[in-house]
């Protein structure tokens, strides 16, 4: 199987506010701490491969659909 590296999540908090949920109701549907929810959005900590997951599938998104970097959003 692959590496299995840390990862940043750049856009966790774009795709959670998207779907109109707050890291407590993302931290209930995908099993992955509120505290490591906050970490992970303000980049003060990476993900491990299955936190990536989690939440990813409590989203509704693949994993590496967190990972890509933020759109800027009115600029093309």
């Amino acid at each position: 199987m692959g590496v299995h590296a840390m990862r940043n999540l750049p856009r966790l908090r774009e795709i959670r506010e998207d779907k109109a949920m707050s890291q407590r109701d993302l931290a209930d549907v995908s099993g992955v701490a509120q505290s490591t929810i906050v970490e992970l959005e303000l980049n003060k900590r990476e993900a491990q491969p299955s936190t990536t997951r989690k939440l990813a599938e409590a989203l509704g998104v693949e994993p590496v659909d967190l990972m890509r970097k933020p759109e800027r959003k009115g600029k093309r």
